[in-house]
């Protein structure tokens, strides 16, 4: 086994998963109105929601895609599938690094029990959903070269990178000031941007072997 690669499954899966949880959405926004009215806490038990829903998604995949999970052609289109929405996603970081800022206005209050809220929420965005279908498998076919530890590891990332960054809002916003100027957060967006195009090129070369002897 390649403990090296196997070392990287995570480290990429954070940085990727951080990409996505940079950019504002719904998530962003219910997590604002919940940390002002409940406290820090409440971005953390939002977040537990989240991770619970990938969860199940990440053992359905498993489960229902194991019989033909390695064939050729469906991992090399899921490889080129995933490397254009990467593309994507690293050409929007950049354009949204030049004039982003984060709104920590508190709206967006659901009066519903954060965990249960992060479920509904996450479930209810379709990107969610389509950044799963695409990226997300990818990651788990990929993962799935060294076993459940693979997809362990990857899980372990992704939800990290989560926890981390909505654990900061959480914080940011409870505390009543801001923590994160807009240029340290446009550097964010900037940095995960590139990093996304440089991750979309091993995707879609890895995608194009895979296709071709497929």
């Amino acid at each position: 086994m390649d403990w090296w690669l196997l070392a990287g499954v995570p480290i990429t899966s954070f940085i990727v998963a951080l990409s996505g949880a940079l950019m504002p959405g719904p998530l962003l926004t219910l997590t604002v109105g919940e940390a002002a009215r409940r406290g820090f806490w409440a971005g953390p038990l939002i977040i537990v929601g989240h991770a619970l829903l990938e969860l199940a998604l990440v053992l359905l995949i498993l489960a229902g895609l194991g019989v033909w999970l390695h064939r050729p052609l469906v991992l090399g289109l899921v490889g080129v599938g995933g490397a254009a929405m990467m593309g994507w996603m690293g050409l929007g970081l950049l354009r949204s690094s030049r004039h982003s800022h984060l709104e920590f206005d508190p709206q967006g209050v659901s009066g519903l029990n954060p965990v249960v809220a992060g479920v509904l929420m996450s479930a209810a965005n379709p990107y969610w959903l389509i950044w799963w279908l695409t990226i997300g498998l990818g990651y788990v076919m990929f993962s799935m070269k060294y076993g459940w530890l693979g997809v362990a590891l990857f899980f372990v990332g992704h939800i990290l990178a989560d926890f981390a960054w909505y654990t900061l809002v959480s914080g940011a916003v409870a505390k009543g000031r801001r923590l994160i100027s807009d240029r340290i957060y446009q550097g964010f967006l900037a940095g995960c941007g590139v990093f996304l195009f440089g991750f979309a090129g091993y995707f879609a070369v890895q995608g194009v072997k895979f296709l071709l002897n497929s």
